[in-house]
């Protein structure tokens, strides 16, 4: 008789810890500074006028990341653990979908478990999770959505629960930052694909096929299309409520223009902007606090592991040889994905452009690298899957005390940490 095929145990245990051990690591010194640094001064601001629903500012960036900063603020103060305490949710929400969504694409225990450990160590997550900025939140709705949407294919008997979360999540994403927004149209137009290329005699109608068996078209049409739109044009509920909005637009599509020309205006230069090259090579860094700060001097770097954040460019090139020659689908969408998500800062008309902008390419490049390593350890290697985690958990111990803003010995401390031109 055959054997029935292996099921293996959700390790959703190990996800767990992974991102309880995240959330201590981002906790630490995570209301030092006790000013507020780098675009936290752009944004906290806004976020008091939110408040009080006076004047609307920071127009150029849709409105649900300062709202869910503002969450913070009403909940614990107008003070560093209220600016930063929902980035440090979100940060925590981000690891655990990321591995969650892993473990639904790829059925592998490793491989999710080792996308959590190189997530972690990776820098920029723990970095992002530890500031008033709104590049986390979009990071966080758009893994919780991929994480839906990948359980959805892979359980369809729950698919209509879990593309209605999806279809919320990737409005939020939109609505925090437009980052989000190339992404946020993938998953309906893979349902459209996939259905399509089935080639069924109604396709709009009918419910067989992939990627969910079950599901009509027209109904997945509602939970990635129609509900994602309504979702983010609700985050606008503030405007109707501001006491003054600069510009005075008629509605919300002229809000939208005005949105879209503050995007796209010309900027003077700044000293740690970058291009989407020195992302992947990880050559340019920012350092989002470097001085006397609350008795010592201190910093915070934004940068990538040093290893894993160049191991990873291998990883992908590997699942994309997987992807044709093996048809592995979860290496395939990991490539789509990074690909897409960097690809908006390749031909966006935005002048001025910063490392923090690779933050979910980089997180896909660390799944890549996860089913990389899963890949050599299974053909038998040991000695480079111990290395590459042994190596980015080895490095991001090194560079915590500077992700994480310790007290430094001095003015020059920072040379322990800025190996190459570009980090300085």
């Amino acid at each position: 008789m055959s054997q029935p095929p292996p099921h293996p145990a959700d390790p959703i245990r190990w996800h767990a810890a992974i991102a309880a051990l995240f959330a201590l690591l981002a906790a630490v010194r995570l209301t030092i500074p006790s000013q507020p640094y780098f675009d936290e001064v752009h944004y906290l601001p806004a976020v008091r006028e939110l408040i009080a629903l006076g004047r609307a500012m920071n127009l150029e960036h849709p409105p649900l990341g300062k709202q869910l900063i503002a969450l913070g603020m009403l909940t614990f103060g107008d003070n560093p653990l209220g600016w930063r305490s929902m980035a440090w949710v979100f940060g925590v929400l981000s690891i655990f979908a990321d591995m969650r969504g892993m473990w639904f694409a790829s059925q592998s225990r490793m491989a999710s478990v080792l996308a959590g450990l190189f997530l972690l160590s990776g820098f920029p997550l723990l970095v992002q999770a530890r500031i008033a900025m709104l590049d986390i939140f979009m990071a966080g709705f758009m893994l919780l959505a991929l994480w839906m949407c990948a359980g959805a294919v892979r359980e369809n008997e729950t698919a209509r629960w879990r593309l209605a979360i999806a279809g919320v999540a990737l409005g939020a994403a939109m609505a925090a930052k437009w980052n989000a927004i190339p992404l946020a149209m993938l998953p309906g137009l893979t349902f459209l694909a996939a259905r399509l290329y089935a080639g069924r005699r109604r396709p709009v109608r009918s419910e067989r096929g992939a990627p969910v068996r079950g599901m009509s078209l027209w109904e997945a049409a509602i939970w990635l299309g129609a509900l994602p739109l309504a979702t983010y044009a609700a985050c606008y509920w503030p405007f109707l409520f501001y006491d003054h909005v600069s510009g005075n637009p008629s509605g919300l599509i002229a809000l939208h223009v005005q949105m879209l020309d503050l995007q796209t205006q010309t900027l003077t230069a700044h000293p740690y902007q970058s291009n989407w090259w020195e992302w992947v090579s990880n050559w340019r860094a920012i350092w989002y606090l470097y001085e006397q700060a609350d008795g010592a001097m201190r910093g915070v770097l934004m940068i990538g592991n040093p290893l894993s954040s160049l191991a990873m460019l291998l990883a992908l090139a590997w699942c994309a040889w997987a992807g044709v020659r093996q048809g592995r689908r979860d290496c395939t969408a990991l490539v789509v994905l990074y690909l897409i998500s960097l690809s908006l800062w390749v031909i966006a008309p935005k002048p001025v452009q910063f490392y923090y902008h690779y933050l979910l390419p980089h997180c896909f490049g660390m799944g890549a690298l996860a089913l990389f390593v899963e890949y050599l350890w299974q053909r038998g290697g040991r000695l480079v899957p111990i290395a590459a985690v042994a190596g980015s958990l080895g490095l991001f111990a090194w560079f915590h005390p500077i992700l994480t803003a310790a007290e430094l010995a001095g003015e020059q401390s920072f040379l322990d940490y800025a190996w190459v031109d570009g980090w300085r």
